[in-house]
């Protein structure tokens, strides 16, 4: 594994790795009151794409129906890449209109450097793994992720296998990722690159060589998808839940995982992270969404709804789609982003990316 600050600790994800990564609790939301913003029964979420449906049949979807039959709390919806929710609350801060902001790394570590998020541990909290929430209790995985890319299944009769295929000329004009620093699976491409070309230097040396084949800046990877079901990408980037959800309705995606030439598959954990904002004005109607959010009811649906994994370790399901998604993340590499860092030096990284690809 190469040695750079960024990163640490490699270990192979197994069938049982992958379906345990997990996290916590049991909620319990009561009363719809909320004490704080006169009593309104609504709750305003801004979050990162990928887990409600155009279709209606997302996990947000199910979970937002249950938790409002069950407290009467209305949530209101804001979607867009994680860097963008980030932004757009920054902007709101003296005037804060989201109560939950929910983000992929390394977005939700920025929006509490920025100070957007109030410390709150949510029931069931105990049962989400150390390095899946802030230690100040800032903010808590609700779903656990991987990073990937989607191909063509189509178009291309196996998937590529490393980073290298991606510059035949086949791919010009056929590829696209999502933006660095606006879409977290599109910083996500960066670190994975960073990660296996062995540093910031190669890997955007790299990146500067895919760029012939790119087609261009996209702020929201769950748009690239269905491009991609229809042919008019071969490959994109996105992740595991998003994709293998997509899936379901866009029969010619196939997901998988970038090697370095000569070397194995690899990916990292990205979850989906949430925060209670701070200043919210809707913050005891937050509170309750964070417990529904880790309940069990709605963990024991991430994977057979949602197509993703149970942020709780507690929660090991069985349905076919968790069986599915094991056999996909056997034999990939996993390795945990050094998060410090990237929060601390996003901007340099994200810049030299910029430098390198004239973007």
């Amino acid at each position: 594994m190469p040695s750079n600050r960024l990163l640490r600790v490699t270990a192979a994800v197994t069938g049982s790795l992958a379906l345990a990564a997990g996290l916590t609790a049991c909620g319990g939301s009561s009363s719809a009151s909320d004490s704080k913003g006169g009593g309104e029964k609504v709750v305003t979420v801004y979050s990162a794409d990928g887990l409600k449906s155009d279709k209606g049949d997302g996990w947000y979807d199910k979970v937002f129906a249950d938790f409002t039959k069950k407290t009467g709390i209305e949530v209101k919806y804001v979607e867009g890449g994680s860097g963008e929710m980030v932004q757009r609350a920054v902007r709101e801060k003296t005037n804060t209109q989201a109560d939950v902001l929910i983000t992929l790394p390394p977005f939700i570590q920025q929006a509490d450097g920025k100070g957007l998020l109030q410390a709150y541990t949510p029931q069931g909290a105990d049962k989400v793994s150390g390095a899946n929430k802030s230690s100040a209790g800032k903010w808590t995985s609700v779903v656990n992720n991987y990073f990937g890319f989607i191909y063509n299944k189509k178009e291309l009769a196996t998937a590529p296998k490393t980073w290298e295929e991606l510059l035949d000329p086949k791919f010009k004009g056929k590829l696209q990722y999502s933006t660095p620093g606006v879409a977290g699976d599109g910083t996500a491409v960066l670190i994975k690159a960073m990660h296996d070309f062995g540093g910031k230097e190669p890997g955007c040396e790299y990146l500067k060589k895919l760029q012939a084949n790119n087609v261009g800046p996209s702020s929201s990877t769950s748009k690239l998808a269905p491009k991609t079901d229809k042919g008019e990408l071969l490959v994109a980037n996105g992740d595991v839940q998003m994709n293998f959800a997509q899936s379901k309705s866009m029969p010619n995606l196939g997901i998988w995982f970038p090697a370095r030439e000569g070397g194995k598959p690899t990916t990292f954990s990205l979850p989906y992270a949430a925060g209670l904002v701070d200043k919210a004005p809707h913050t005891e109607n937050g509170k309750k969404l964070l417990d529904y959010l880790l309940s069990e009811d709605a963990q024991k649906l991430v994977s057979g709804v949602g197509g993703g994994f149970p942020a709780r370790t507690d929660v090991k399901p069985t349905d076919a789609n968790a069986v599915e998604l094991t056999k996909l993340m056997t034999g990939v590499e996993l390795f945990e982003p050094d998060w410090a860092d990237i929060d601390k030096n996003l901007t340099g990284y994200v810049d030299a990316w910029k430098s390198a690809t004239g973007s």
